[in-house]
């Protein structure tokens, strides 16, 4: 099953100061690589922005849609993605998550079934909900929490049928879960991910 790929990149990136999305890692921008990671999976793939940022350096295929609710954070980004999306369901991670693993997406859409989201979560409690799969079930709820400014994806979550995939599940497909590696500051930039095995894998360098 292909779905419909949301990149959420209408962020204000107040902690790195720039666009996340336009950073370079060896040589090719992160926005670049996302797509690059979810083209075999999509049927389309929606750049989903606000008003301000809509020039990409490269979008591919993809589109570039504009927030129907501004400033109404990630749950108004996945919100707009889904309704612009013909899709039952739709791959929503954000643009800087540049270790995607095609793997574990492709895992996560199969086993969506009649859930209404799959929401990885980590050791330690969190969720991702921003490397997620959800269905349009979720409409009538993140609808009601936009217009009621109840912003919070885990709010959602908890209104949700969810199918939470754990980190030994996760790991069978990235044993890093460098899939949940995101970029937030210029530390993130800077950091080193030394092991041969993962430069390869990963084509960090």
């Amino acid at each position: 099953m292909k779905v419909t790929s949301i990149i959420l990149a209408g962020g204000k990136n107040l902690r790195l100061g720039r666009h996340k999305a336009f950073e370079s890692i060896n040589g090719k921008s992160i926005i670049e690589r996302v797509i690059g990671r979810l083209e075999s999976l999509s049927e389309r793939m929606l750049i989903v922005t606000s008003s301000e940022n809509t020039k990409f350096p490269f979008i591919g295929k993809s589109e570039v849609v504009i927030d129907l609710e501004p400033d109404r954070g990630p749950l108004g980004g996945i919100y707009t993605g889904l309704l612009a999306s013909n899709s039952s369901h739709i791959i929503a991670v954000a643009c800087d998550m540049p270790f995607l693993n095609t793997d574990l997406l492709r895992y996560m859409i199969d086993i969506s079934g009649d859930y209404d989201a799959v929401v990885p979560r980590l050791d330690d409690g969190k969720v991702e909900p921003l490397h997620a799969v959800y269905s349009r079930r979720c409409l009538d709820n993140m609808q009601e929490q936009v217009e009621n400014n109840q912003l919070k994806v885990h709010l959602l979550l908890k209104r949700l049928q969810v199918r939470y995939i754990e980190s030994d599940e996760s790991r069978k497909l990235d044993p890093q879960l460098l899939s949940y590696f995101n970029i937030n500051r210029q530390s993130d930039l800077d950091r080193q991910l030394p092991l041969p095995a993962m430069r390869s894998k990963y084509k960090l360098w």
